[in-house]
């Protein structure tokens, strides 16, 4: 079966963020058309539907990731920030869009909370079997088109 290891990102996300608005939970907010990313961006962006294919990216960082919570997401998401005639300085993206993000995906149950066992300090979200299997579903949807795009994927 095809994971989303076996799968070039980009392929993977495109796929993912036109299942993920089949859920109800998974909506953009109103004040989303105007807010940036991140306080190294000068806009919004641009692209109509922006927080689908931001949640299907966090969707994929927290299974490969997780357990993570927000503050590592907006990390993820961040960026070189112009100061003008000062060094460039590397900040963080929206912890308020990475945070709602999260609370989206767990709402319509493809994310839960990790449970703080023996072998894992870190607290955050992890990815649920109905996340894990809606990964699957998508990365092995994609890989035909995968295969076209670079040949040497047949191997695995």
């Amino acid at each position: 079966m095809t994971t989303y290891y076996d799968v070039p990102a980009d392929l993977l996300i495109a796929s993912l963020s036109e299942k993920l608005k089949s859920y109800d939970k998974v909506s953009a907010p109103e004040w989303a058309s105007q807010v940036k990313t991140g306080t190294h961006r000068e806009r919004p962006p641009v692209q109509e539907d922006w927080w689908h294919t931001r949640a299907a990216s966090v969707l994929r960082k927290v299974a490969i990731k997780g357990p993570i919570g927000t503050n590592r997401i907006s990390q993820e998401f961040g960026g070189s920030k112009d100061r003008g005639v000062k060094k460039n300085k590397a900040v963080a993206g929206s912890r308020n869009v990475a945070r709602k993000i999260l609370q989206q995906l767990s709402d319509s149950g493809l994310l839960v909370e990790s449970l703080n066992t023996a072998g894992n300090v870190n607290r955050g979200k992890i990815v649920s079997s109905e996340g894990q299997a809606l990964l699957d579903e998508v990365a092995h949807s994609v890989r035909s088109k995968a295969e076209e795009r670079y040949p040497g994927l047949e191997k695995y």
